[in-house]
């Protein structure tokens, strides 16, 4: 698969704690010039990164051109596939937030001009089974989301493989438009094996984000072929430096 594709699906990541402005517009950068679905970054950054690609936007500067063959509807992208979404997380990394707070973090990344929203459900009240309360908060963060993307954090290295079936189901009934994998954040990140049973148990209308771990182009490339649209990870923007400076 071609390095370029590959880059359209990818949701180019930085949520380290120690995250800082310049590295933050830098990413920003790298998005434009590469041409990745979104960044994906801290909610405190919302805000003076949608402004600073606006600016870059009304300039013009050095927007990547998506191939024709590469549409919105295969990445799920948010935004015209000449720029990337700025996407952001709620109840990050843990998830155990009240759904209050989480609706509440929604709103204020909305207003603050973010695109797409990447929530942790509580995996506690999956041990608990307590799936209509999972259930009800995605459709209160959908619903705070309006016509912005939400994706739903499941983390799947803390759960068996029955409640990642059972939460395919819950993701598909809410309403929500991706399932994700994981943090990056836990015991472990996306997998081969979860990204085939989410194409094999979610709806047809909820499409697939890995995260955590994806370091080559061989393993974006299958994640892709598995049935994931949108892939987090930063290695794969280094890649494509690298292979420039070759």
């Amino acid at each position: 698969m071609e390095l370029k594709k590959i880059l359209r699906h990818v949701d180019h990541t930085l949520l380290a704690q120690d995250a800082t402005w310049e590295q933050i517009r830098q990413i920003c950068d790298d998005a434009m010039s590469y041409g990745t679905a979104s960044v994906c970054i801290p909610p405190a950054y919302v805000k003076q990164a949608c402004e600073y690609l606006r600016t870059r936007r009304v300039s013009g500067q050095n927007a990547a051109v998506t191939d024709a063959g590469d549409s919105d509807s295969e990445t799920g992208c948010a935004c015209a596939a000449k720029y990337p979404a700025v996407c952001t997380v709620i109840g990050f990394p843990n998830g155990y937030n009240t759904t209050a707070v989480k609706e509440f973090e929604t709103k204020d990344a909305i207003e603050n001009g973010a695109d797409e929203i990447d929530m942790v459900i509580n995996i506690g009240w999956v041990k608990d089974q307590k799936y209509d309360c999972i259930r009800d908060e995605i459709r209160i963060l959908k619903a705070a989301c309006g016509d912005k993307i939400l994706k739903v954090i499941i983390e799947t290295c803390l759960l068996t493989d029955e409640e990642k079936i059972r939460l395919c189901e819950v993701v598909t009934e809410a309403g929500a438009d991706f399932i994700k994998t994981s943090t990056g954040f836990s015991k472990g990140g996306a997998t081969f094996a979860d990204v085939a049973l989410f194409a094999e148990h979610v709806g047809s209308d909820v499409k697939i984000k890995a995260a955590g771990g994806i370091s080559s182009l061989e393993d974006a490339a299958h994640f892709l072929e598995l049935g994931a649209s949108r892939l987090g990870t930063s290695r794969i923007v280094k890649i494509a430096k690298q292979q420039e400076q070759a």
